[in-house]
């Protein structure tokens, strides 16, 4: 199995839209995990992500950065991106996080929390939901990965892939997109989580993403590592916007 360069990916493609990569650093010690936004309009542009406390445990939000350009379904936009349960990380693209959250604490799986939810309601574009979750527990990581797609577009059939990863490597992880590239409408992203080397120590590897993306679409990125053995975890945001 070929396992890409996740710089290469990116610098290639002007519009991955969101993204999301799980993994393991290359030296083995931490979870990673890392998601970024990208827009082609004002509104998507238009935002930062923030960091929040709620109940004692942070949270990442998206806010707008500027209130007064906010149009038409803020829900599409404005969300909590990352949340922490115990020892679970649930990072997504829309608010799809807070039904994985409840539904955790309810005592469902990643998966069936998610069945009650769909593609972005945006036609003609229909966005996945592209989601993760990352476990942490006696030095080990497991991690998994769902979308919630259309089908081929057709608005009326969502299409639902969970990609679940027991024993990841070092140096290695996986990564997930909204889009395969620009278009109008956009294309869906397609296939499995592509396979992506996870290089350095956070702020290379931070560096590394956002020097890749296209610097005209980029808007945030979060970026975490968690320490497999104490759970703690350090973490690096970037926002275009400032």
């Amino acid at each position: 199995m070929k396992i890409n360069s996740l710089e290469s990916i990116l610098a290639s493609n002007e519009y991955p839209g969101r993204g999301i990569v799980a993994g393991l650093s290359e030296d083995g010690k931490y979870a990673v995990s890392a998601y970024w936004t990208m827009g082609r309009s004002a509104g998507s542009r238009n935002r930062i992500f923030t960091v929040e406390e709620e109940n004692g445990t942070e949270v990442v939000r998206t806010k707008a950065f500027d209130p007064s350009l906010i149009a038409g379904d803020p829900s599409l936009i404005i969300y909590a991106a990352v949340r922490q349960l115990n020892n679970t990380t649930i990072v997504t693209n829309g608010d799809q996080t807070d039904t994985i959250f409840e539904g955790l604490k309810a005592g469902k799986t990643f998966e069936e929390s998610l069945r009650s939810r769909k593609y972005e309601h945006d036609a003609p574009n229909y966005t996945p939901r592209i989601s993760s979750i990352l476990n942490v527990e006696n030095g080990k990581l497991d991690y998994a990965i769902s979308i919630l797609k259309s089908d081929n577009g057709n608005g009326d059939n969502t299409l639902r892939y969970t990609f679940s990863y027991d024993n990841p490597l070092k140096g290695q992880g996986r990564f997930i997109h909204t889009y395969m590239g620009n278009g109008n409408p956009l294309p869906s992203f397609e296939g499995e989580p592509v396979p992506v080397e996870i290089k350095g120590n956070i702020d290379s590897f931070s560096e590394t993403i956002w020097n890749s993306l296209n610097s005209e679409n980029k808007v945030s990125l979060f970026v975490r590592f968690i320490n497999l053995e104490t759970g703690k975890f350090e973490e690096r945001i970037f926002n275009k916007n400032k």
